[in-house]
């Protein structure tokens, strides 16, 4: 190598989960490259929050389309990175194509200038609020469904008028990549919407980065409090949606052939591999036999792999959590009623369902994030939502009964609930989508996903100056007497 030469950028391979098979090369973007992409991301916030509500309009929903033109193909990427199941990939970028489309057409209206009343006190201002983008959005995306989740994020940062760097996980690369050239070209190749590769030192550059104005981070409870410490350092605010241990209600008027149906779903389609999908299931006493026999009915005919109904766990290490899980349910008790140890087969896992394991287990307290369904009964809904509250996690969770579906969900402790079905909170575009405690904090999607991008901007205007003035030092001696007395009259009955 001559001196004028420079050394070439470190490279990491993206895989199939399911042969180990390379899929793609990537940089390992260091933090130079990083703060590069960050800066170039700036110009192209100047841009794009210049052309105005209703270009940013025109183009999102031109990047919709292109989209949906592309949609086989981008799928395709996300089988070769996940594993999942074609129609599962092609299900998550219609979701995601969705929530652009909402986000385009209702960005102007949600963060548009909002006019306040003044009030009785300051009624010679007339009073505003209006959102202003922050101007560089950092997102840190996830694996599991990498093309839905971020665009949670990418898409409603751009509606409200920022660029984005988006840094995906080390496992879907390629997915990003692909999301981001398909944007490209629909903005002539400004760099509004940047891609940055690479494993944790790249995320942890894009949190020190100077000129993020915001981190949207998705992905697990440890590393999002390890962004959040990264982000303190600069006082950059945070978005965080990390995992759930998701809780099912199953009461005594249930449909229970649709609770099953979806219990299974919840807990077993992509792998298990789902935040806000369901791994506890808490059935009333009464129902709780019938119930698991319908859930091991539906179980026992899923299979994993290739033309199964689910593919492999995409990051290896996966595997080593389920099978802990696993095995300490049922060292502690609980009964197996659908496959067991055995069924955990690197990089497969074949559906596992166990019944009665204790509240202690790690597989009732801990996100397992595999095809593994815990089933336990409750005397009455009480005991149901004390158990379901019981962990650190507040994500997702589903109930189902049709006299007071909505009556429990008013009593979980998280951030949505679906009743009489699954995770149907996530597809309807104008609902935050977001937890609490070690689910995070945050909300993407809906109307508070759209400010969660923007910040607000109070405006008072003075129309005239009041006869009597009251914030100055030439205030008269009486001006406050006269003051106080009429807060006294208003207020004070």
């Amino acid at each position: 190598m001559t001196a004028t030469e420079a050394p070439a950028p470190a490279t990491f391979e993206s895989l199939d989960p399911r042969t180990g098979d390379v899929v793609g090369t990537h940089p390992v973007h260091d933090a130079a490259a990083v703060r590069a992409a960050v800066a170039r991301a700036a110009s192209g916030a100047q841009w794009w929050g210049g052309i105005g509500a209703a270009e940013r309009k025109r183009l999102l929903l031109a990047w919709r389309t292109a989209l949906v033109r592309k949609l086989d193909d981008l799928a395709a990427v996300v089988v070769e990175e996940t594993g999942k199941p074609l129609d599962d990939a092609r299900l998550e970028l219609v979701l995601a194509i969705d929530h652009l489309d909402w986000a385009a057409k209702h960005a102007e209206k949600v963060l548009g200038r909002r006019k306040v009343a003044p009030g009785l006190l300051m009624g010679n201002q007339a009073a505003s609020v209006t959102y202003r983008p922050y101007g560089v959005i950092g997102v840190i995306g996830p694996w599991n469904y990498p093309v839905f989740t971020p665009m949670g994020s990418i898409a409603y940062a751009l509606a409200a008028g920022n660029a984005v760097v988006f840094k995906p996980s080390e496992l879907t690369p390629g997915v990003g990549v692909a999301l981001a050239d398909t944007f490209a070209e629909i903005v002539d190749g400004r760099p509004v919407l940047q891609v940055v590769t690479g494993f944790g030192e790249t995320g942890a550059a894009l949190c020190r980065a100077p000129g993020i104005g915001k981190i949207a981070f998705t992905g697990s409870t440890a590393t999002g409090k390890r962004v959040m410490a990264a982000c303190a350092e600069s006082l950059t605010p945070v978005l965080v949606e990390c995992g759930g241990k998701d809780p099912m209600i199953v009461d005594v008027d249930a449909d229970l052939d649709a609770a099953a149906d979806a219990a299974v779903w919840g807990g077993m389609s992509n792998a298990g591999q789902t935040c806000a999908g369901v791994e506890r299931v808490y059935v009333l006493d009464a129902v709780a036999e019938e119930f698991v026999a319908k859930v091991v009915a539906k179980s026992r005919g899923l299979r994993s792999g290739s033309g199964g109904a689910y593919g492999p766990m995409t990051m290896p290490t996966q595997v080593d959590i389920v099978r802990r899980h696993v095995e300490d349910a049922l060292a502690r008790g609980g009964r197996a009623v659908v496959g067991g140890a055995e069924s955990v087969q690197p990089p497969f896992v074949e559906p596992v369902v166990i019944v009665d394991v204790p509240e202690d287990s790690c597989a009732v307290t801990e996100e397992t994030f595999g095809p593994l369904l815990v089933v336990n009964r409750v005397p009455d809904v009480d005991e149901a939502v004390l158990r379901a509250n019981a962990t650190a996690y507040g994500l997702g969770a589903s109930v189902f009964s049709r006299a007071r579906g909505e009556e429990i969900a008013g009593r979980l402790r998280c951030g949505m609930v679906a009743v009489n079905g699954v995770i149907s909170f996530a597809g309807i575009p104008g609902l935050p989508f977001g937890g609490v405690g070690d689910s995070g904090f945050g909300r993407i999607h809906g109307e508070d996903g759209l400010r969660e991008f923007a910040r607000p901007q109070a405006v008072a205007s003075q129309r005239f100056p009041l006869p009597v003035p009251v914030t100055s030092f030439s205030r008269a001696a009486g001006t406050m007497k006269a003051l106080v007395g009429l807060v006294r009259v208003r207020h004070g009955r």
